[in-house]
């Protein structure tokens, strides 16, 4: 289990397994003394425009050990790891996350972008990040 979370476990392991898994996107955090303290995982997922599947990375899950939330770990994760999509080419991330800690970091609704979840959530907790401008 990660960080006593069986259903983030379960996630992750179905993600790594998957053909939209990519290794550089798994990122974590560690104290000095090597502990693992936090994860995010950004994998290939979907936007369905009907006729064209177009591919975005998803950002699910992230945790961090509650001993060490509320320090910055989290952010500096998302941080990174939105760094390192953009390097690697990737152009928008989708999230289905809480709205009031995405948006420091670029996130916002997916309706202001045309873009419906799948599945029914409230519209402010699924949220898009443009990567590069105009995307």
């Amino acid at each position: 289990m990660a960080f006593g979370q069986e259903n983030e476990a379960k996630l992750i392991s179905a993600i790594r397994n998957s053909e939209e898994f990519i290794s550089g996107l798994s990122l974590v955090a560690e104290t000095e003394s090597g502990e693992l303290i936090g994860h995010i995982l950004f994998s290939i997922i979907y936007i369905d425009l009907g006729m064209e599947k177009v591919p975005t990375l998803g950002l699910a899950p992230m945790a961090v050990k509650p001993e060490y939330q509320n320090q910055g770990i989290g952010s500096t994760l998302v941080k990174r790891g939105l760094e390192v999509s953009g390097e690697m080419g990737f152009e928008h991330v989708a999230v289905l996350g809480h709205p009031t800690f995405y948006p420091k970091f670029g996130f916002i609704s997916s309706i202001e972008k045309g873009i419906e979840s799948s599945f029914p959530v409230p519209n402010e907790v699924f949220m898009v990040c443009e990567l590069k401008d105009g995307s």
